[in-house]
């Protein structure tokens, strides 16, 4: 029998760590190894328990969720956050996605796609549907759009036609698998290139990689 996922829960509301702790506690394949009720104590525990995915709240007192994942990062936290809101903060996700967390789940998602959602983030596959990465992705205000469509467009030219395919894909919300059907592939072929184009378009996760695809290909 495999290894449960070791999740750990960071969110300000006792109910909902409660509900979130009992849902997926009857799950086989993920076990809850913790919670906390505010990103400071969240990166207390993750240093302390090492979870594969952390389940974060962006609003909280005190050091709320996007404060917590940039200050994960910096302390080189290789697990998988995953970001809990009610989606009325798009600019928010759209930072908590740049500073480095897998992707996000709004917190009336149905129990069953929850679970399915952290055994993707902890596969390193990502989570976000194709609707909802454009409708994110297109709320990035960062930078100006033509010094962002530069830097991308730089950035992807160094990429093999190959690389440069499987980046296509992964910014179309494509599994490993799926892609591999599509370039005939192996998914251990495709999980080789896909850490090829991480590494050279210096992202972290795939949804990285796919805000780079559209800020190239933008013409807005």
């Amino acid at each position: 029998m495999s290894v449960p996922i070791r999740v750990l829960l960071v969110d300000d509301d006792p109910l909902v760590r409660a509900g979130l702790s009992m849902m997926l506690s009857g799950a086989d394949t993920l076990s809850v190894v913790g919670e906390a009720d505010d990103g400071a104590a969240g990166v207390e525990a993750v240093a302390e328990l090492s979870p594969d995915v952390v389940l974060m709240d962006i609003r909280m007192p005190g050091l709320d969720g996007l404060a917590a994942i940039e200050r994960l990062r910096e302390r080189g936290h290789t697990g998988h956050v995953i970001v809990l809101t009610t989606f009325d903060a798009d600019d928010q996700v759209v930072r908590a996605l740049r500073a480095g967390a897998a992707g996000f789940l709004l917190k009336d998602t149905p129990p069953a796609e929850i679970v399915r959602a952290i055994e993707r983030v902890a596969a390193g596959e990502p989570m976000l549907s194709p609707a909802i990465m454009q409708r994110l992705i297109t709320q990035v205000t960062d930078n100006p759009a033509v010094e962002r469509r530069a830097r991308a467009t730089t950035l992807l030219a160094d990429l093999t036609e190959r690389e440069h395919e499987v980046a296509v894909a992964v910014a179309e919300g494509k599994s490993n698998a799926e892609i591999g059907a599509e370039l005939h592939l192996s998914v251990a072929s495709v999980k080789a290139v896909v850490s090829r184009v991480l590494s050279k378009l210096d992202a972290t996760n795939r949804v990285q990689v796919a805000m780079l695809v559209r800020d190239a290909t933008e013409t807005g």
